[in-house]
């Protein structure tokens, strides 16, 4: 059977297989059948980023779910981190989120949240799966009179944007400057009103989406662009999110990028101070660089380390009851206050912390000695297992022995797209070097 669902849902190239309309449909009425019942009125809140093929999708999936007999909740253009929650508080039994994050405009996915507002268990989107692939899919049996409605939410951006301010007691951001990168995306016109009714003063940037320019040099993946602003406009800090704004990126009033590692670590101390930390731990993957670690150990607080993959710090949050964790890439949990990633909360609680604490940004992320690392992506052929590749299996037990507790290495394929992912960490810049390229080597020769 072939597999539909990655690590964060399906994905693909818009218009092409699975991301066409003919799927998009059977997604509606798979996802209704699995989780509503074939008639009842159920109601799913759905959403999408700026993709120009979100119109496509959002009007195929909505047409599977009303044949069903289920009653969609649109809420348009809105965050990924915004329709988890909006599932949650308005009492569906379940959210989807049409959106490929941080990928090209080509691209898009569809995002499904279980009616806790938090990612539907692998068992879940297998029994959707297996209904989509297999199943038979036929709404005859649902009589006119229990055909679903559709009806557009015209307050959710209303109800999103307080939750977020209460997230911080709608503490008062008057006095900062900030450059807001928005990536053309999701939070195009939530993310500045938010920032605004708190009393910052903003330059906004990327917020005139067209279809076709979401991510499109700008937002997360450029940060670049949020540090000249940022020196352009003298502002206190930048933030830069992605497509879906589930996840964020800053830099400080030098305009130099502030990563995903030092904002959770930095935040880790205050809420360690504060008594807030829960069980003085806090989750990463193993992306994150071994000095935040380091940093964590000296101050007493627990790392502990996942796969990659915001979805894997999610369920060991949740099992391990923690409430402070996230990915470098910028995805950051806040348990206490969101089911998924979310690059607006993240950013608030990071600016209530400068507020409360009257330092700048650079200060509060100058708690930790960075190792020397780099990250090398490429395109990748074919997706053979690793542990069946004798070349770059050799390498990677010739790295790890050779680099030992000073170094590590992680290599591993990415969940959504055919690319490989090595990461070499290391004390010394040479070693790093000296196997990313060993490493790269051995991958391309046996993957392409």
């Amino acid at each position: 059977m072939k597999k539909l669902f990655g690590t964060d849902g399906i994905r693909g190239r818009a218009n092409s297989y699975p991301i066409t309309p003919e799927l998009a449909l059977l997604v509606g009425k798979a996802t209704a059948k699995v989780l509503g019942g074939a008639s009842g009125h159920k109601r799913v809140v759905l959403g999408k980023d700026t993709r120009i093929s979100g119109y496509m999708l959002e009007n195929a999936i909505t047409s599977g779910l009303l044949g069903m007999g289920m009653d969609v909740l649109a809420v348009g253009p809105m965050p990924t981190p915004a329709v988890a929650h909006l599932t949650k508080s308005m009492g569906a039994v379940c959210g989807i989120m049409i959106t490929a994050s941080h990928n090209p405009a080509c691209d898009n996915g569809i995002k499904i949240f279980a009616e806790d507002g938090f990612k539907l268990p692998d068992s879940v989107e297998m029994a959707i799966e297996k209904e989509i692939l297999g199943g038979t899919l036929d709404s005859d049996g649902v009589e006119a009179e229990k055909i679903g409605k559709a009806y557009r939410i015209e307050d959710a951006r209303g109800r999103y944007i307080e939750y977020t301010k209460g997230s911080i007691q709608n503490l008062s951001l008057r006095g900062l400057k900030l450059v807001l990168d928005c990536a053309n995306g999701a939070a195009y016109s939530i993310a500045p009103l938010i920032f605004r009714e708190l009393g910052a003063e903003v330059i906004e940037t990327a917020v005139k989406p067209d279809g076709l320019n979401i991510n499109a040099n700008c937002g997360a993946l450029h940060p670049e662009n949020m540090g000249k602003l940022v020196r352009e406009h003298g502002a206190d800090a930048g933030i830069a999110l992605d497509g879906d704004a589930d996840r964020v990126i800053f830099c400080d009033a030098n305009g130099e990028e502030v990563n995903g590692d030092r904002i959770i670590g930095m935040l880790a101390l205050a809420f360690q101070k504060e008594r807030k930390l829960s069980s003085d731990t806090v989750v990463v993957t193993g992306m994150s660089n071994l000095g935040l670690n380091r940093a964590m150990k000296q101050a007493g607080i627990k790392v502990e380390f996942t796969d990659v993959g915001d979805r894997y710090v999610i369920e060991r949050m949740r099992s391990g009851n923690f409430n402070l964790g996230g990915e470098q890439s910028g995805h950051i949990i806040f348990m206490d206050y969101a089911t998924t990633g979310d690059g607006i909360i993240s950013a608030l609680h990071v600016l209530k912390h400068m507020r409360k604490s009257g330092k700048s940004l650079a200060e509060l992320a100058d708690f930790m000695t960075v190792f020397p690392q780099e990250l090398r992506s490429f395109a990748v052929a074919r997706k053979i297992p690793i542990a069946e590749l004798s070349l770059l299996s050799k390498e990677i037990s010739e790295c790890q022995k050779a680099l030992g507790e000073s170094g590590r290495t992680v290599v591993r394929y990415s969940g959504t797209e055919n690319k490989i992912r090595i990461l070499v960490e290391a004390e010394r810049s040479a070693d790093v070097k000296l196997w990313v390229e060993r490493l790269s080597a051995a991958a391309n020769r046996e993957l392409n």
